[in-house]
């Protein structure tokens, strides 16, 4: 399954290694923080020439109640440009961009695994986001998967479409299998 897919239904995917551009922080999806993160990638981005993808967010809480429960303003994140597999370095580029947006400094070159994971498309609201979550987490509780890794989202549409029709984001949590007696997590 391509990086990009994934069906309507939870199912179960191994992903590779990627790498991409990135950059850490902390607040509201669509916040000031937030947005000049997204600028910042998009500019060194296009200063590597590379083919504009889809933005991806991985996301996390530092708190023991579910993230829904937490002021959003509190919602850590990073944020990511997958890269062409050929990029080698991306140095020269943020310099070039941080020139016009001192922001683009905080941009990384990153690579990652997310392995097995649980995945599905969510079509709608991110308000909605939770039922598609609770239906990933009864297919982790069905298969004896836990948590082993960061909540991730792969935006298909732009993160700033409002119309629910439109949204389409790829919901997708690593896992892995249980030990025996270790209860299985939530989503």
């Amino acid at each position: 399954m391509s990086w990009y897919e994934a069906s309507e239904e939870p199912e179960m995917v191994e992903h590779g290694t990627v790498s991409g551009l990135a950059v850490t922080g902390q607040g509201e999806p669509g916040g000031a923080a937030y947005g000049v993160s997204v600028g910042a990638l998009y500019t060194v981005m296009g200063a590597l020439g590379a083919p504009m993808v889809p933005l991806e967010g991985r996301w996390w809480v530092e708190d023991e109640r579910s993230p829904f429960d937490v002021p959003r303003e509190e919602w850590r994140w990073h944020l990511f440009l997958r890269l062409p597999d050929d990029t080698v370095s991306i140095g020269r580029a943020r310099e070039e961009a941080r020139s016009g947006l001192p922001a683009a400094a905080r941009v990384q070159h990153v690579t990652y695994n997310d392995g097995l994971c649980v995945q599905m498309l969510h079509s709608g609201a991110y308000a909605d986001e939770p039922a598609s979550l609770a239906r990933m987490a009864a297919l982790m509780e069905d298969e004896g998967l836990v948590v082993n890794g960061l909540h991730h989202e792969v935006y298909l549409s732009d993160t700033r479409e409002t119309d629910p029709e439109k949204m389409r984001t790829i919901l997708r949590q690593p896992v892995r299998k249980a030990a025996p007696g270790q209860p299985v997590a939530e989503a």
